[in-house]
């Protein structure tokens, strides 16, 4: 009689981002509520350069839950043949509206100077926290808008209940939109922070002697499939914050066969997406708020 083996296959603990979206957009939804009963009503103000079919399906998406959530939604579309000084008068524009409390420029804009225009626009309602006076509130441990990537991630971990504190978390990726601001953030004397946190780019050499100690790492360089399972420590957290498309299909940094190695993982789609997007919203109703409060000196009237 034969024996018949079998082989125990490793898939790692999926982390979707969408169980915490819910959650957020949930408390969300209580601010922007009190807001209107005070006669605030937010607003998220939004500007497209140009007719590229994937951002103006981004802006088309975020003001549909913009109405959702109650939030006012105005827009301005402005043609791929602007230039700079255009692209600013619009910013302008909505930073003197008392009426607009949150503004985001879509990303990426083409031939215009897209760190110009965060520039531009009013620190109180950079709703990205990419301003660097809200980059510099985060470096000090200060309130203020954070980078809404970092802030889903943050929020993810905690979630789904990722111990953070005194852990070693290496982050491949410096940018100014995730890497840099995640590792300030993860930094942070908080419960769910508190980390020994190491921040790399590709041209580190021999760069994943650093990943394979790691706790958790954070793939955030924007090159498909840069992390992989030979790159990880068993039992590993991996998160995907990077990604890239190729046509309508979503490559993130992190190559799906981490699963056979990780101990938990971001799924390709649906992880670290919606966690950034519901980020949006909460900067965003926090600067109304914010802006409501110091128009009526009263902290309290907003009845939360």
């Amino acid at each position: 009689m034969s024996e018949t083996r079998t082989s125990e296959v490793h898939t790692a603990r999926l982390l979707p981002g969408g169980p915490v979206a819910e959650a957020v957009l949930a408390e969300v939804t209580a601010r922007v509520t009190a807001l209107r009963r005070a006669g605030v009503v937010p607003s998220l103000a939004t500007i497209l350069v140009g007719d590229d079919s994937a951002s103006a399906g981004y802006i088309r998406m975020k003001q549909r839950r913009a109405t959702d959530l109650g939030f006012a939604s105005p827009h301005t579309h402005l043609p791929g043949t602007a230039g700079q000084a255009d692209l600013v008068r619009a910013i302008r524009e909505f930073n003197e509206d008392p009426q607009v409390h949150a503004i985001l420029v879509q990303h990426p804009i083409a031939h215009l100077d897209y760190p110009a225009a965060i520039l531009a626009i009013d620190p109180a309602k950079d709703v990205d926290g990419l301003h660097p006076e809200s980059l510099g509130r985060l470096a000090a441990g200060l309130p203020g808008p954070v980078p809404c990537t970092p802030a889903g991630i943050e929020a993810l971990l905690a979630f789904h209940q990722i111990p953070v504190a005194g852990r070693d978390v290496v982050i491949l990726g410096r940018g100014t939109t995730l890497g840099r601001p995640l590792s300030l953030l993860l930094g942070q004397k908080r419960p769910t922070a508190d980390a020994a946190v190491t921040v790399l780019h590709s041209g580190v050499p021999d760069w994943a002697r650093h990943t394979r100690r790691a706790d958790i790492v954070v793939a955030a360089v924007g090159v498909p499939g840069i992390v992989r399972p030979e790159h990880l420590r068993p039992g590993a957290v991996a998160i995907g914050g990077g990604v890239r498309y190729q046509g309508r299909r979503l490559l993130p940094d992190l190559d799906e066969s981490c699963a056979s190695v990780a101990g938990a993982i971001t799924p390709r789609v649906g992880g670290v997406g919606p966690t950034t997007v519901a980020m949006l919203f909460r900067n965003a109703v926090e600067l109304a708020e914010r802006q409501s409060t110091a128009a009526t000196g009263d902290p309290e009237h907003l009845d939360r």
